[in-house]
């Protein structure tokens, strides 16, 4: 009897844990918080069942398709962007065959390092302007909150999360964002910037707006390479879980399983009208702290979050928090995407004063960042998925043997 009564009490814990990072993504893209949820939700139920529920995960919003879904909504609309992020679930799947077919190794040589980290890095830099102007007050070129007032609510967003990452124990430690958003709401409220009319007027209960896809190959082809990065993650975090339990989840279930199970749950959100899920850290972080390693934990989460799904004054809660709320949050949040794209090439200790490796680099963060895009008659690539692309095909092209910084040396020495 006190059993399930416990797992549904750890189940809700494990939702609180990834709360703050789930519901942001939507926020941030202009999609639905709700959706996000349902997503998460039924996500993770996919996932179990494609790993015949053995692995202790839970799928929430993936940040690394922040930037490709604002550019993807402004450029074909929500409804192609939604084609194009079901497309991309695909991704996944050509992955998980290569896994069954060849092993790890052969991800591993197809995308190492040097490709992932600097694409990693342009995925959280692409978008910096955005978080600046935020937190600025600033919507297009207009000011919609003052300045001043902006700036201070950014700042104690910003220094809320900060403070909590940093000196905060135990599972309070796992929930910066969520303390962030809470304290500036807070202020905000005081400060009478929030409606909380529009709260009050929300139904209790509400079923979320679902969008429909519309078939649009370019959108496609514009995600598709975006889920490498997030897909790359995913074996990483599914290894981390493993060292957190002792157990070998690559080999059982298998990779390709787990990396099948993430793709069916990013395809559904693209169908529903949500963000793409990912295996969540902060999940993992809550499975070490508290050491229950049973995935029926994660089951009860799922459960969870669905059913938040359809609180309609919830959604309006989430729809009422301001932009410079937000705007702090992304400041930190964006920065710390690229510093892990920096970690991923020192960690693998990329030299580069190597020719070939800094070519790579420097290619993909210029490109990224500065928005270059490719046209081909009405088809256009930019972003994350031409960054992807481009340091995919340089790592195959260039020599191997220009291994050594001493070419580097020389020309500088010239």
């Amino acid at each position: 009897m006190f059993q399930p009564l416990k797992q549904a009490l750890a189940g809700a814990q494990i939702l609180f844990v990834a709360f703050g990072a789930m519901v942001l993504v939507p926020l941030l893209t202009g999609l639905n918080p709700s959706l996000a949820l349902l997503g998460a939700g039924v996500g993770t139920l996919l996932f179990q069942l494609s790993t015949g529920r053995k692995v202790p995960i839970f799928l929430g919003s993936s940040f690394a398709f922040i930037a490709p879904i604002i550019y993807a909504t402004q450029t074909w609309g929500l409804p192609s962007t939604m084609f194009g992020l079901f497309a991309a679930g695909f991704m996944y799947f050509v992955f998980a065959g290569l896994v069954r077919w060849r092993g790890i190794a052969a991800v591993n040589r197809l995308l190492p390092p040097v490709v992932i980290g600097p694409v990693i890095m342009v995925i959280g830099l692409s978008v910096a302007t955005v978080a600046s102007d935020m937190a600025m007050g600033r919507a297009g070129s207009q000011q919609v909150i003052p300045y001043q007032t902006a700036l201070m609510l950014a700042a104690i967003s910003l220094a809320t999360t900060v403070l909590v990452a940093i000196y905060a124990k135990g599972m309070f430690r796992l929930v910066p964002i969520l303390a962030g958003v809470i304290a500036g709401y807070a202020v905000a409220g005081f400060m009478g910037l929030v409606d909380f009319e529009k709260i009050a007027d929300a139904p209790w209960l509400a079923v979320p707006h679902f969008v429909t896809p519309e078939v649009n190959w370019a959108a496609a082809l514009f995600m598709l390479p975006v889920a490498i990065a997030p897909a790359i993650e995913h074996i990483g975090g599914v290894m981390a879980i493993g060292g957190v339990t002792g157990r070998d989840y690559p080999r059982d279930p298998g990779l390709h399983r787990t990396l099948a199970g993430d793709g069916l749950g990013v395809c559904i959100a693209g169908l529903i009208g949500g963000p793409p899920v990912t295996t969540y850290a902060e999940v993992t972080g809550a499975v070490m702290i508290t050491r229950n390693f049973n995935p029926v934990t994660m089951t009860w989460a799922a459960l969870f979050a669905i059913a938040m799904a359809f609180f309609g004054k919830f959604n309006a809660l989430l729809a009422s928090i301001p932009m410079p709320v937000m705007g702090g949050i992304m400041v930190l949040l964006f920065g710390t995407i690229a510093s892990i794209g920096l970690k991923t090439l020192i960690e693998a200790k990329v030299d580069l004063m190597a020719p070939r490796n800094l070519v790579i680099v420097s290619v993909v963060l210029t490109c990224g960042i500065g928005a270059l895009e490719l046209k081909f008659g009405g088809f256009s690539l930019v972003g994350v998925g031409l960054c992807s692309l481009l340091a995919i095909i340089l790592n195959l092209i260039l020599p191997r043997h220009a291994a050594h910084h001493e070419g580097i040396v020389e020309a500088q020495d010239m």
